[in-house]
């Protein structure tokens, strides 16, 4: 009797052992990149834009499933910075220099080209502004449309809540530094204000004198007048060229240099395969915007950027 029950708790031992070396076998796979989910988070302009998209491309490829969640290009980038996301979307750098303990650590890898553009209902019968008349704008000096040739209405101003940390929202902040240089400038306080620029984009879309900062590459999906900025038109074309001036970069941003499952997605996006998904959504891809590297005025840390 005592022989079996020295075999049975043998026994037990061995399955118990067996289920603790598979355990640490299986995390030991995922603690080197064998995801089969990632988690993406940030910039709703870029999700709207091409990841939608791209995330269902490469899950059909690979069986990994990425995970969009929305929330603006400064939770992107912190939220990756602080382990919360695999990686981010932003549309803005990282300002390592002003929040050292929020946006360090972080490398950024660039995906496409966007523009900043100026938008409205598309009943307005304004087609176009100067950069001068933008400024004017949003800060508060032009305040109906018949100051700029349009019906005589009080232009509403609708844009995200404006707090300190919107301002370096990836519109705020790139707004800001093409019209003024100068990201702390305040924009005018009598406006609608919304938590995220899809429902800015929404409310434009229903108020006929409307008028918003935005990322082309999203406002182009949406029932919206895209107005020129000084004669020209913020089309693909003209990004591309550098005619319309205020493109930017649009990045992926990971915690440190990427590596298993994310290197392979980040491979993946810079590839034939996946540019050409971003290019079909309307958005410019890298091969398409090469040119404007060397045009962009506003580069910011290009050592923490892997394809500079």
């Amino acid at each position: 009797m005592e022989i079996g029950q020295n075999m049975r708790k043998n026994i037990l031992v061995a399955l118990v052992m067996g289920i603790i070396v598979w355990g640490l076998s299986d995390t030991r796979g995922f603690s080197q990149g064998e995801k089969t989910k990632l988690v993406w988070k940030g910039c709703g302009i870029s999700r709207r834009a091409f990841m939608v998209e791209c995330a269902q491309a490469y899950e059909k490829k690979t069986g990994v499933h990425i995970e969009l969640i929305g929330g603006g290009a400064t939770l992107g980038i912190r939220a990756t910075c602080a382990g919360d996301a695999d990686m981010g979307g932003t549309s803005r750098p990282c300002l390592s220099d002003l929040f050292p303990e929020q946006e360090s650590g972080g490398y950024l890898t660039i995906v496409a080209w966007d523009a900043i553009c100026f938008i409205t209902h598309p009943a307005n019968p304004v087609d176009g502004i100067t950069t001068k008349q933008a400024r004017d704008i949003l800060t508060g000096k032009i305040t109906n449309w018949k100051q700029i040739g349009g019906p005589d209405r009080r232009i509403v101003l609708i844009y995200r809540i404006q707090t300190e940390k919107e301002k370096f929202s990836g519109v705020g902040y790139m707004t800001r530094e093409f019209l003024f240089g100068d990201p702390s400038v305040d924009f005018a306080e009598k406006a609608l204000y919304f938590r995220d620029t899809g429902l800015v984009e929404r409310n434009v879309e229903n108020i006929e004198s409307s008028f918003a900062a935005d990322g082309v590459s999203s406002a182009r999906k949406r029932r919206v007048k895209i107005l020129a900025l000084d004669g020209i038109a913020c089309t693909k074309e003209n990004i591309i060229t550098g005619n319309y001036p205020f493109f930017r970069p649009l990045y992926l941003i990971t915690r440190g240099k990427p590596t298993g499952e994310l290197k392979k997605f980040l491979d993946w996006i810079l590839s034939d395969e996946a540019q050409a998904i971003i290019s079909a959504q309307g958005t410019v891809n890298l091969k398409e915007g090469e040119g404007l590297k060397e045009k962009f005025k506003l580069w910011e840390h290009t050592d923490l950027i892997l394809n500079y």
